[in-house]
C-alpha cells in the first residue's frame, strides 16, 4: 500500500454480505436453498437510482474491483486502473457495485463454504453454476438494492459472457453493456485448455475427489499447473518474447530438469502464489461456468436470434494480440447486434499483451472506454 492513498482510489472499502432464503433453482438442475453473496460498492447511489453500475468479473477475480481493504493491503482491487474518481468508470457520477460469483472462493457461497444442510463446508458438493444462474442471481442482488435498472453492466473475458447473458434474459434491466476481450461461446481449443487444467487438478493425488479439506490437504501440483496453463493462454507470445526472452536465470545452461529460464521462474512464482489465493474445486466450477456458455444454443445456434431483444447500447471491445479470446469472436458478437440493428460501439486495440490487456491500462484502450462511458455521464447527469 502506498504511503499516501492516491487520489484517483476510491480508498478504503469494505466488503458487504447479503444473505438470500429464497431457493435459487439451478440450470444444473439442482436448486439453492440458501445462498450468500459477498459484494463492495463504490461511489453513491444517486437519488432516482438511475446511474447503478454493475462489474462483472472474470474467472479467477471477484468482489474486490478497486481501492484497498486496509492501510497495510499492498495489492488495489483487480480494475483500478478503471474504477475511480475521474477514471473511466467515474465514481464521481456512478455508484459501482461489484459481486464475486456463486461458487466463488472469496467469500460468497461455493465450495469453501458452509452448507447449511450438513454444517460442513461444500466441497465437490456445490452444484455446478453457469453464467445463467449467475445473472439470476445477480438480478436479487440488485433488487435488494433498490436497483430496478442498471446504466451498465460491464465486464472482461468471463465477465463480459455474463454481460451478454444480462442482455438476453433482462433487456429491460439494463440501458448499456460493454463487452470486452469475450465471446458468444467457447472454441474447442479454449474448452481443451480448460479440461487439461481440470486434468491436472482431479488427477493429483492430494485432490481426493474434492475432499481435499477433509483430510488436511490441497492438491497443490495440480491448480499449480492449472494456473500456469492458464497464464500462457493469457499472454501473447510477443508478450513473453518482451518479457522474457530465452533469458537465463543464472547466465548459463545446467543441463538439468530445475528452472534455468526466466519464463520458467515466472510460471512457477504464478502457479505457486495461485494455490495460496485460490480453491481448487472452484477452479473446476469457474471453468465449467465458461464451457457451458452458448446462448445461441437456445435460439436454433443463432446469435441473432439470441440476441434480437436486448434494448442496450453496445461497447464491443477486443485486442489484436488475443489468442485465447480473438478478435474474430468480438466481431462475431458485433455482427449478430448490427444484424438486428442495435446501437453498437466497436474497436479493436492495438496491443502485444494477449487476452490481459483488458486489465491493463492501455491508452488507447482508456481512450475508447473513456469516450463511451462519457456519454453515459451525461445521461445521469442530464
Amino acid at each position: 500500500m502506498p504511503e499516501q492513498i492516491p487520489e484517483d482510489s476510491v480508498g478504503l472499502v469494505t466488503p458487504r454480505m447479503m444473505h438470500f432464503d429464497a431457493p435459487l433453482a439451478l440450470a444444473c438442475g439442482r436448486t439453492l436453498e440458501e445462498y450468500d453473496l459477498i459484494y463492495e460498492t463504490y461511489g453513491e447511489l444517486n437519488a432516482d437510482k438511475s446511474n447503478a453500475i454493475l462489474i462483472c468479473h472474470a474467472l479467477s477475480s471477484d468482489h474486490h474491483a478497486a481501492g484497498y481493504h486496509s492501510m497495510e493491503d499492498r495489492k488495489p482491487g483487480w480494475w483500478e486502473s478503471c474504477i475511480g474518481p475521474g477514471k473511466v468508470i467515474d465514481t464521481n457520477h456512478f455508484y459501482v457495485v461489484s459481486l464475486n460469483n456463486l461458487g466463488g472462493c472469496k467469500g460468497s457461497s461455493g465450495p469453501t463454504t458452509i452448507n447449511p444442510a450438513t454444517g460442513k463446508a461444500y466441497g465437490p458438493d456445490f452444484p455446478i453454476v453457469t453464467v445463467k444462474d449467475w445473472v439470476e442471481s445477480q438480478t436479487r442482488l440488485a433488487d435488494n438494492l433498490g436497483i430496478n435498472s442498471w446504466q451498465a453492466v460491464i465486464g472482461g473475458s468471463l465477465g463480459g459472457m455474463q454481460v451478454l447473458q444480462w442482455t438476453i434474459d433482462y433487456p429491460q434491466r439494463i440501458r448499456n453493456a460493454a463487452v470486452i476481450a469475450s465471446a458468444p461461446k467457447l472454441t474447442a481449443q479454449n474448452i481443451g485448455f480448460n479440461e487439461v487444467a481440470r486434468q491436472a487438478i482431479m488427477t493429483d493425488p492430494e485432490f481426493h475427489a474434492g475432499r481435499y479439506n477433509e483430510h488436511g490437504v490441497v492438491p497443490r501440483r495440480g491448480l499449480m499447473l492449472a494456473r500456469m496453463l492458464g497464464h500462457i493462454t493469457y499472454l501473447s507470445d510477443d508478450a513473453m518474447r518482451d518479457k522474457f526472452g530465452r533469458e537465463l536465470r543464472e547466465g548459463s545452461i545446467n543441463y538439468g530438469f530445475d528452472v534455468e529460464f526466466q519464463v520458467e521462474s515466472y510460471l512457477r512464482y504464478q502457479g505457486q502464489s495461485f494455490v495460496d489465493r485460490f480453491d481448487a474445486n472452484t477452479y473446476l466450477l469457474m471453468t465449467k461456468a465458461l464451457d457451458y456458455f452458448d446462448p445461441a444454443a437456445d435460439y436454433d445456434d443463432d446469435l441473432g436470434k439470441a440476441l434480437a431483444g436486448a434494448r442496450s447500447n453496445f461497447l464491443v471491445i477486443s485486442f489484436t494480440s488475443d489468442w485465447r479470446f480473438s478478435p474474430q469472436r468480438s466481431r462475431e458478437i458485433v455482427r449478430a447486434l448490427r444484424n438486428n440493428n442495435h446501437n453498437v460501439s466497436y474497436a479493436d486495440i492495438e496491443s502485444p499483451h494477449g487476452h490481459d490487456a483488458f486489465l491493463l491500462p492501455i491508452q488507447h484502450y482508456l481512450d475508447v472506454f473513456g469516450a463511451w462511458m462519457s456519454q453515459l455521464v451525461k445521461e445521469v447527469s442530464a
